[in-house]
């Protein structure tokens, strides 16, 4: 029932956030000796009221895609096999209250209650994913991709924009552009994930009714538009790379190896990607380049010392 559970709430993805959130605090933040807002516990409620909140929409998301899944990968359906459909509603409106109740309470904590609202909007969105947005051709990439994306910006909300004074705000404001390009880069990224899972997934969705982009134009087209997408975040670290981080020669070996040529290698990959087995290993590389970039979070300590 846990290993289970454990699926259901897709506990690797949830320790990729937990991972990444402790790394923008503790390797990025705290390198710096920049001024903060959240002591050891507050920041424990801010990740569990994450992790809460992302399960809970992980939980929905299943609950409403049991049709899909059935046809897609029937061996991993779990809603109405190893765990009851009312468990799993259980399940989802108790994950969902303790994280919008613990962002409530830190909101008040820190003195921001309106920041409280952040989590309820968050919360309601995966819910509307789930039940609508998703079927509605590109949206519902995009608002995933964005909620994958604030994942990190709510760590810099939570714990850099309250400590800002007119003495610190430049370095706030440079460790808070920081933190705003990886989300702009694991949206990218998540986006490209997206579009290639639902060219895994194409004849479940089309059974149910999806209008998903591959639904839409066909696979050979979607083939073409995730490329393109594609040159968004690879153009973005080149960028990156020349006007940040050219002086430091092993940042660009590492952004060179790590990020750039995995992601030339999907670029390649994709126009020539046909079978779910084609775009299953596409989508797990973009999963691995965007644990890659998380963990060059903490080498910023020596590259811009």
């Amino acid at each position: 029932m846990l290993l289970a559970f454990l699926k259901l709430v897709r506990a690797p993805n949830l320790l990729m956030i937990l991972f990444t959130q402790v790394l923008i605090k503790y390797a990025l933040f705290n390198s710096f000796g920049i001024s903060i807002t959240l002591s050891g516990l507050g920041f424990s409620l801010l990740v569990l009221a994450t992790i809460c909140i992302a399960a809970a929409g992980n939980i929905i998301n299943d609950i409403y895609d049991l049709e899909t899944d059935r046809i897609n990968k029937p061996e991993k359906v779990l809603i109405g096999t190893k765990i009851s459909i009312n468990t799993a509603n259980t399940l989802y409106i108790v994950l969902s209250i303790v994280g919008v109740g613990s962002g409530f309470y830190l909101s008040n904590v820190i003195g921001k209650p309106g920041f409280s609202a952040i989590f309820i909007i968050i919360s309601a969105l995966l819910y509307l994913y789930a039940t609508y947005l998703k079927y509605i051709m590109v949206v519902g990439n995009l608002v995933i991709s964005a909620l994958v994306a604030f994942s990190i910006i709510i760590v810099g909300l939570y714990d850099l924009l309250p400590a800002i004074t007119a003495e610190n705000q430049q370095t706030q404001s440079t460790i808070f552009s920081i933190i705003l390009d990886y989300a702009l880069f694991a949206f990218l990224l998540n986006w490209l994930r997206e579009m290639v899972k639902d060219q895994e997934d194409i004849k479940g969705d089309y059974k149910a009714g999806r209008n998903t982009l591959p639904v839409a134009i066909g696979s050979k087209r979607a083939n073409l538009a995730i490329f393109l997408v594609g040159l968004l975040p690879l153009a973005a670290i080149i960028y990156y790379l020349y006007n940040y981080l050219f002086e430091n020669l092993w940042a660009v070996l590492y952004a060179l190896i790590f990020i750039v040529a995995p992601l030339l290698y999907f670029l390649i990959n994709i126009w020539t990607a046909e079978t779910k087995k084609d775009y299953y290993k596409l989508s797990s590389l973009l999963k691995i380049i965007m644990l890659l970039g998380i963990v060059s979070l903490g080498l910023y300590k020596f590259i811009l010392l």
